[in-house]
């Protein structure tokens, strides 16, 4: 679709900058969102409720990570979106993996005939010892069984290890069809690009290959029930002039520096990232952030909830969504305000912590345990 044709980024955002319950991609959506009619049960096939509940992984609370599994979970349970992780096998695929270092998610350690390709390597800066992606090919890789990323945090997950083999995206675009047809509406997908730069100093560039996934599946498009997103701004920039699909940015500590912007010589650090100019210039080639939830609320030296920036106020002011990670249920992972009793493992008033997440306006969160933000989210639209 050429420049001329692309709807104007308050278009795509629909609710986000209309202010009704949905966030919207197209222009009939949006304008069903500007009469008030985009949210609730209701809503067309094009919309999504706000704030937005995005299965983190699928619902990785309760299954192995980035498995059929926890997709279908996720699905099941109503999650809104369901992400994705997109690493490289050593012929050209593309597979669902939070990282390429298969070593903790995997059964890889358990077939010999893997034993010689343990190696050590340096990604992004950080040096791993372990079983890597692109050195196996999808064929290979559909011998392993994945397996708990945090079986000492989630023990009860353990008892799926081994039921599931690691998914190609196109296994999961193929899961999506089937399940958009059987529930006569579309699943939507959050696809993150990992460590772009990294993998295309291999000769096994993500974007074009994501690109004709797309294209192929019909995603490509800028109303597709799909999200893009990456750490990396310019692989971002680099999908912009593949595929319309909209396109989010997503930003860790305000100190930390994305790894393209290390590789390049930009000086600029995330907390250049979120001021208005950051901001504006994010908002030429993407339609959303996706920032550390630390960076909408920034916690206290004792690890309570302080007070919110700017950062939602100032993103929506330049046309941008917010879908900030990661809520988890879990004492450890909770503001300290919202943990309960003394076990790191058990879960807090996570309820209370996405009210107050949600309260700062943001559009969605990423979620472990879909089924508590969903509730939450629920609670929030009633008021």
């Amino acid at each position: 679709m050429g420049q001329a044709q692309r709807p104007d980024r308050r278009t795509v955002l629909g609710a986000a900058v209309l202010g009704a319950g949905a966030v919207a991609l197209g222009p009939a959506a949006a304008a069903a969102a500007a009469d008030g009619k985009g949210s609730g049960a209701g809503r067309g096939r094009t919309a999504l409720p706000t704030p937005t509940v995005i299965a983190h992984r699928g619902a990785s609370g309760y299954r192995p990570e980035h498995t059929l599994g926890a997709y279908q979970l996720a699905l099941d349970m109503g999650a809104d979106v369901i992400e994705q992780d997109l690493v490289p096998t050593r012929d050209g695929h593309l597979v669902c993996r939070h990282e390429n270092d298969i070593t903790g998610t995997t059964d890889v350690a358990d077939h010999p005939e893997f034993a010689d390709r343990r190696t050590t390597k340096t990604v992004d800066g950080t040096r791993f010892t372990g079983w890597f992606t692109e050195d196996f090919t999808l064929a290979e890789l559909k011998t392993l069984r994945a397996t708990e990323r945090i079986p000492g945090t989630r023990p009860d997950n353990t008892l799926y290890d081994g039921r599931w083999t690691i998914p190609s995206f196109e296994d999961v675009l193929r899961w999506a069809e089937r399940e958009g047809r059987r529930r006569g509406r579309p699943v939507w997908l959050h696809v993150e690009t990992k460590h772009p730069s990294h993998f295309r100093k291999l000769g096994l560039g993500l974007e074009e290959r994501l690109a004709v996934l797309l294209r192929r599946y019909g995603r490509h498009r800028a109303n597709s029930p799909t999200f893009l997103q990456s750490f990396e701004p310019t692989s971002m920039r680099r999908m912009a002039s593949l595929v319309d699909t909209p396109r989010v940015v997503l930003l860790s500590s305000a100190s930390s520096r994305p790894w393209d912007f290390t590789e390049s010589g930009d000086p600029r650090t995330v907390a250049d990232l979120v001021t208005p100019e950051g901001l504006r210039w994010i908002s030429g080639f993407a339609q959303g952030i996706g920032p550390t939830l630390d960076l909408v609320i920034p916690r206290t030296a004792d690890g309570r909830l302080g007070e919110p920036t700017t950062l939602v106020r100032d993103a929506h002011a330049r046309g941008l969504l917010l879908h900030p990670y990661t809520l988890r249920n879990e004492n450890r992972f909770l503001p300290a305000d919202f943990r309960r009793g003394t076990d790191p493992d058990a879960y807090g008033d996570a309820f209370g912590a996405l009210r107050a997440y949600f309260e700062t306006g943001i559009d969605g969160i990423f979620a472990d345990q879909p089924d508590t933000a969903l509730l939450a989210a629920e609670d929030f639209r009633r008021g």
